[in-house]
């Protein structure tokens, strides 16, 4: 398993890094979803073998789907615009 979590590290770690920037925000809420697939696995993986790793992959996929929806919200916030309030009408 370590084996495993070593190359998803390096391989995530060069796919991200190959991506233009104009393309990180998508790619942001593509992997909110991969990430609540991985927690389910860790979560699976921390019950059955009581692995550290299992809670490894729970605690850090919970940091990327927080982060991803603080970036997508962010996102969200610039294309929104000023809103003009019932005084400047």
């Amino acid at each position: 398993m370590l084996n495993v979590f070593v190359i998803a590290c390096f391989l995530g770690c060069y796919v991200v890094s190959r991506v233009t920037p104009a393309l990180h925000s998508p790619l942001m809420s593509v992997t909110n979803a991969v990430s609540s697939v991985v927690i389910i696995g860790g979560i699976l993986a921390s019950g059955v073998a009581e692995s550290w790793l299992g809670s490894a992959a729970v605690m850090l996929s919970a940091v990327n789907i927080v982060g991803g929806f603080v970036l997508t919200n962010r996102m969200l916030q610039m294309f929104a615009g000023k809103r003009k309030s019932a005084i400047e009408k």
